[in-house]
Protein backbone atom coordinates (compact mmCIF):
# COMPACT_ATOMS: atom_id res chain seq x y z
CA UNK A 1 0.00 0.00 0.00
CA UNK A 2 1.07 3.65 -0.83
CA UNK A 3 0.35 6.92 -1.75
CA UNK A 4 2.16 10.16 -2.81
CA UNK A 5 0.35 13.61 -1.34
CA UNK A 6 1.19 16.96 -0.19
CA UNK A 7 0.55 18.40 3.36
CA UNK A 8 0.45 19.91 6.28
CA UNK A 9 2.14 19.30 9.39
CA UNK A 10 0.08 19.22 12.41
CA UNK A 11 2.03 17.23 15.13
CA UNK A 12 5.73 15.79 15.33
CA UNK A 13 5.78 12.92 18.35
CA UNK A 14 9.39 11.65 19.30
CA UNK A 15 9.73 7.78 18.57
CA UNK A 16 12.82 6.46 20.34
CA UNK A 17 16.34 8.57 19.42
CA UNK A 18 15.83 9.42 16.43
CA UNK A 19 12.35 8.65 14.84
CA UNK A 20 9.33 10.61 14.49
CA UNK A 21 5.55 10.04 14.40
CA UNK A 22 4.54 12.78 11.55
CA UNK A 23 1.05 13.52 12.01
CA UNK A 24 -0.32 15.75 8.71
CA UNK A 25 -3.40 16.86 7.06
CA UNK A 26 -3.20 16.35 3.49
CA UNK A 27 -5.05 17.39 0.20
CA UNK A 28 -6.43 13.85 -0.57
CA UNK A 29 -6.10 11.38 2.60
CA UNK A 30 -7.41 13.56 5.33
CA UNK A 31 -5.39 13.55 8.67
CA UNK A 32 -2.98 10.67 8.14
CA UNK A 33 -0.32 10.03 10.40
CA UNK A 34 3.13 7.92 9.59
CA UNK A 35 6.98 7.16 10.96
CA UNK A 36 9.47 9.12 9.80
CA UNK A 37 12.54 7.46 10.00
CA UNK A 38 15.43 9.96 11.64
CA UNK A 39 12.83 12.58 11.43
CA UNK A 40 14.64 13.67 15.05
CA UNK A 41 18.23 13.98 13.29
CA UNK A 42 19.69 17.22 12.61
CA UNK A 43 19.22 17.23 8.99
CA UNK A 44 15.31 16.72 9.48
CA UNK A 45 14.55 18.54 12.42
CA UNK A 46 14.08 21.78 9.86
CA UNK A 47 11.01 19.62 7.61
CA UNK A 48 9.41 18.50 11.39
CA UNK A 49 8.35 21.89 12.38
CA UNK A 50 4.61 22.68 12.48
CA UNK A 51 2.77 24.06 9.69
CA UNK A 52 5.52 23.45 6.90
CA UNK A 53 4.13 22.06 3.60
CA UNK A 54 5.29 18.80 2.86
CA UNK A 55 5.74 16.53 -0.34
CA UNK A 56 4.87 12.96 1.15
CA UNK A 57 5.06 9.30 -0.13
CA UNK A 58 3.23 6.97 2.87
CA UNK A 59 3.52 3.11 2.52
CA UNK A 60 2.82 0.46 4.71
CA UNK A 61 2.46 -3.72 4.21
CA UNK A 62 -1.34 -3.07 5.03
CA UNK A 63 -3.55 -0.30 4.81
CA UNK A 64 -4.59 -0.43 8.28
CA UNK A 65 -0.56 -0.24 9.38
CA UNK A 66 0.95 2.83 10.69
CA UNK A 67 3.44 2.99 7.81
CA UNK A 68 5.98 5.38 7.03
CA UNK A 69 6.37 8.78 5.24
CA UNK A 70 9.49 9.88 2.87
CA UNK A 71 9.15 13.62 3.03
CA UNK A 72 10.42 16.59 1.61
CA UNK A 73 9.85 20.20 2.08
CA UNK A 74 7.38 22.39 0.08
CA UNK A 75 6.81 25.60 1.97
CA UNK A 76 8.56 26.13 4.91
CA UNK A 77 5.99 28.65 6.95
CA UNK A 78 7.36 28.19 10.36
CA UNK A 79 10.74 29.64 9.16
CA UNK A 80 9.20 32.28 7.61
CA UNK A 81 7.16 33.76 11.03
CA UNK A 82 9.85 32.69 13.72
CA UNK A 83 10.19 37.04 14.77
CA UNK A 84 5.93 37.33 14.99
CA UNK A 85 4.53 35.53 18.00
CA UNK A 86 1.05 35.95 16.69
CA UNK A 87 1.63 34.31 13.34
CA UNK A 88 3.55 31.50 15.76
CA UNK A 89 0.37 31.08 17.64
CA UNK A 90 -1.64 30.93 14.55
CA UNK A 91 0.05 28.02 13.18
CA UNK A 92 -0.42 26.09 16.73
CA UNK A 93 -4.10 26.79 17.15
CA UNK A 94 -5.07 25.35 13.35
CA UNK A 95 -2.74 22.56 13.71
CA UNK A 96 -4.16 21.87 16.86
CA UNK A 97 -7.81 21.92 15.69
CA UNK A 98 -7.17 20.39 12.75
CA UNK A 99 -6.24 17.14 14.73
CA UNK A 100 -9.81 16.76 15.59
CA UNK A 101 -10.78 15.78 12.34
CA UNK A 102 -11.40 12.12 11.52
CA UNK A 103 -8.30 10.20 10.65
CA UNK A 104 -8.02 9.29 6.20
CA UNK A 105 -11.34 11.19 5.84
CA UNK A 106 -10.61 13.25 3.32
CA UNK A 107 -11.20 17.57 3.37
CA UNK A 108 -9.91 18.98 0.56
CA UNK A 109 -11.15 22.31 1.03
CA UNK A 110 -9.95 22.29 4.80
CA UNK A 111 -6.63 21.47 3.74
CA UNK A 112 -6.38 23.96 0.93
CA UNK A 113 -8.03 26.76 3.69
CA UNK A 114 -5.44 26.05 5.61
CA UNK A 115 -2.84 26.35 3.19
CA UNK A 116 -4.33 29.54 2.25
CA UNK A 117 -3.70 30.90 6.13
CA UNK A 118 -0.37 29.31 6.18
CA UNK A 119 1.12 31.43 2.71
CA UNK A 120 -0.17 34.80 3.72
CA UNK A 121 1.64 34.86 7.45
CA UNK A 122 3.52 37.84 6.85
CA UNK A 123 0.54 39.74 6.48
CA UNK A 124 -1.49 40.00 9.60
CA UNK A 125 -3.72 42.27 7.61
CA UNK A 126 -5.20 39.38 6.17
CA UNK A 127 -4.61 36.17 7.62
CA UNK A 128 -6.76 36.62 11.02
CA UNK A 129 -9.73 36.69 8.82
CA UNK A 130 -8.61 33.83 6.56
CA UNK A 131 -7.91 31.75 10.07
CA UNK A 132 -11.81 32.24 11.26
CA UNK A 133 -13.49 31.85 8.31
CA UNK A 134 -11.30 28.19 8.13
CA UNK A 135 -12.33 27.64 12.14
CA UNK A 136 -15.78 28.23 10.78
CA UNK A 137 -15.27 25.55 7.87
CA UNK A 138 -13.82 23.23 10.52
CA UNK A 139 -16.74 23.43 12.61
CA UNK A 140 -19.13 22.50 10.07
CA UNK A 141 -17.06 19.38 8.89
CA UNK A 142 -16.96 18.29 12.22
CA UNK A 143 -21.27 18.43 12.48
CA UNK A 144 -21.27 21.69 14.49
CA UNK A 145 -21.78 24.01 11.90
CA UNK A 146 -23.33 27.68 12.31
CA UNK A 147 -26.91 28.52 10.61
CA UNK A 148 -26.37 32.45 9.73
CA UNK A 149 -28.50 32.46 6.75
CA UNK A 150 -31.51 34.08 8.74
CA UNK A 151 -32.41 35.33 12.27
CA UNK A 152 -33.45 32.41 14.52
CA UNK A 153 -36.47 34.28 15.95
CA UNK A 154 -37.87 36.52 13.27
CA UNK A 155 -36.86 34.38 9.74
CA UNK A 156 -35.37 37.41 8.39
CA UNK A 157 -31.98 37.17 6.79
CA UNK A 158 -31.35 41.48 7.25
CA UNK A 159 -29.41 42.82 9.81
CA UNK A 160 -28.07 39.85 11.92
CA UNK A 161 -25.54 40.85 14.40
CA UNK A 162 -25.80 38.21 17.11
CA UNK A 163 -24.95 34.40 17.35
CA UNK A 164 -27.31 32.31 20.01
CA UNK A 165 -24.46 30.54 22.02
CA UNK A 166 -26.99 27.55 22.41
CA UNK A 167 -28.53 26.72 19.07
CA UNK A 168 -25.49 28.37 16.97
CA UNK A 169 -28.08 30.35 14.69
CA UNK A 170 -28.01 34.04 13.85
CA UNK A 171 -30.21 36.99 15.59
CA UNK A 172 -31.46 40.04 14.00
CA UNK A 173 -30.84 43.18 15.82
CA UNK A 174 -34.58 43.75 16.29
CA UNK A 175 -34.90 40.23 17.98
CA UNK A 176 -32.13 40.38 20.29
CA UNK A 177 -33.53 43.56 22.58
CA UNK A 178 -34.34 41.36 25.19
CA UNK A 179 -31.22 39.22 25.83
CA UNK A 180 -28.30 41.10 23.67
CA UNK A 181 -25.83 40.29 26.91
CA UNK A 182 -26.36 36.99 26.63
CA UNK A 183 -25.62 36.54 23.04
CA UNK A 184 -22.46 36.26 20.94
CA UNK A 185 -21.65 38.92 18.68
CA UNK A 186 -21.79 38.09 14.94
CA UNK A 187 -18.70 40.09 12.74
CA UNK A 188 -20.08 41.12 9.23
CA UNK A 189 -16.66 39.33 7.32
CA UNK A 190 -18.53 36.40 7.84
CA UNK A 191 -21.55 37.58 6.42
CA UNK A 192 -19.96 39.29 3.15
CA UNK A 193 -16.80 40.33 1.71
CA UNK A 194 -14.70 41.87 4.25
CA UNK A 195 -10.62 41.82 3.33
CA UNK A 196 -9.57 43.95 6.49
CA UNK A 197 -12.11 43.83 9.20
CA UNK A 198 -11.57 45.46 12.52
CA UNK A 199 -9.53 43.69 15.15
CA UNK A 200 -12.13 43.81 17.45
CA UNK A 201 -14.47 42.16 14.87
CA UNK A 202 -11.31 39.54 14.19
CA UNK A 203 -11.39 38.91 18.17
CA UNK A 204 -15.36 38.52 17.99
CA UNK A 205 -15.28 36.07 15.08
CA UNK A 206 -12.35 34.05 17.38
CA UNK A 207 -14.79 34.47 20.24
CA UNK A 208 -17.38 33.17 18.37
CA UNK A 209 -15.76 29.56 17.28
CA UNK A 210 -13.99 29.32 20.46
CA UNK A 211 -17.45 29.05 22.15
CA UNK A 212 -18.29 25.82 19.71
CA UNK A 213 -15.12 24.68 19.50
CA UNK A 214 -15.21 24.17 23.24
CA UNK A 215 -18.64 22.93 23.89
CA UNK A 216 -19.11 21.07 21.29
CA UNK A 217 -15.65 19.46 20.71
CA UNK A 218 -13.58 19.78 23.14
CA UNK A 219 -15.70 19.13 26.64
CA UNK A 220 -17.30 16.28 25.30
CA UNK A 221 -13.69 14.73 26.01
CA UNK A 222 -12.66 16.23 28.60
CA UNK A 223 -10.61 19.27 26.74
CA UNK A 224 -10.06 22.63 26.64
CA UNK A 225 -8.45 25.40 23.59
CA UNK A 226 -4.92 24.95 22.68
CA UNK A 227 -2.80 27.42 24.68
CA UNK A 228 -1.67 28.62 21.89
CA UNK A 229 -4.84 29.82 20.34
CA UNK A 230 -5.30 31.77 23.96
CA UNK A 231 -1.63 33.16 23.28
CA UNK A 232 -2.98 34.37 19.63
CA UNK A 233 -6.25 35.93 21.66
CA UNK A 234 -4.05 38.36 23.49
Amino acid sequence: MDFSDEGILISAKPLGEANTIAELLTAKHGRHLGLVRGGRSRRMRPLMQLGNRLSVTWRARLSDHLGGFNVEMLEPHAARVLDDQAALAAIGSLTALAKHLPERDPHPHLYYGAREVLGVLNDANVWPTLLVRWEMLLLQDLGFGLDLSECAATGTDTDLIYVSPKSGRAVSRDACKPYCDRLLKLPRFLLEDDASPAPADVLAGLALTGHFFERDVLAPHGLTLPASRTRLIE
